[in-house]
């Protein structure tokens, strides 16, 4: 099937490239998503139409993602959890641990930001861990994992 993309969509292309995927991926997840339309010939002359605003509205996206990712990269977040005595933790920190030091700290963080190719901290010490906010822009976190009194 082939759709033209609204948005930018990682492996896939970005703003106004038209593109052939697999019928299936389109329509349960490009379309409803609003990350593409059908490329046909009444919606390529909506989109035409709508391509400035489309446009400006992802190029505020990328301004507002690198102010982001300026703010963000170098800052140092402190998670505590409970460990053993040879620095291993009862659990693990993840995602969701790391955005609420984020949060904690007064910084906006999501959950699908944060990479983690290596799995989740499993014990103490400092780890950088990569953020990925918007297309290209990313930024680096250090989080440090301390044991919770």
């Amino acid at each position: 099937m082939e759709i033209i993309l609204l948005d930018r969509v990682h492996g896939l292309g970005s703003l106004g490239d038209k593109v052939r995927v697999k019928s299936g991926y389109a329509r349960n997840y490009l379309i409803p998503n609003g990350k593409a339309t059908e490329a046909i010939p009444s919606k390529i002359a909506e989109f035409e139409a709508r391509r400035k605003e489309l446009e400006e509205k992802q190029a505020q996206r990328l301004a507002a993602s690198a102010q982001r990712a300026e703010s963000l990269n170098g800052k140092i977040l402190t998670v505590f959890a409970k460990a053993g005595d040879e620095g291993k933790l009862f659990g693990s920190v993840g995602t969701q641990q790391i955005v609420a030091a984020a949060e904690q700290q007064g910084l906006q963080l999501e959950r699908q930001e944060v990479m983690m190719p290596h799995g989740t901290i499993r014990e103490l010490g400092e780890y950088v861990v990569d953020l990925k906010l918007y297309g290209d822009i990313e930024a680096q976190v250090t989080v440090r994992v301390v044991v919770a009194e």
